[in-house]
């Protein structure tokens, strides 16, 4: 995957501290953003297997994501 965006690192950085599959809006309030924006970024993280989607809709991070924040 390509670099990550400040967007992508905040969506990780919360998903990183979250104990349970959780939906982009407990992941927006988390990480400080706008619902529509982690919407808009759940795909290309998910397609750069960096979040995974354990149940539909919602989404923990995988261990690639874990690896990227460095």
């Amino acid at each position: 995957m390509a670099e990550l965006d400040d967007v992508q690192r905040a969506i990780l950085a919360a998903l990183a501290t979250m104990n349970a599959p959780a939906g982009c809006g407990d992941i927006a309030k988390k990480a400080g953003l706008a619902t529509p924006k982690v919407v808009a970024k759940m795909r290309g993280l998910l397609n750069g297997k960096l979040v995974e989607r354990p149940v539909e809709g919602k989404y923990v991070i995988a261990a690639a994501g874990r690896s990227a924040q460095g």
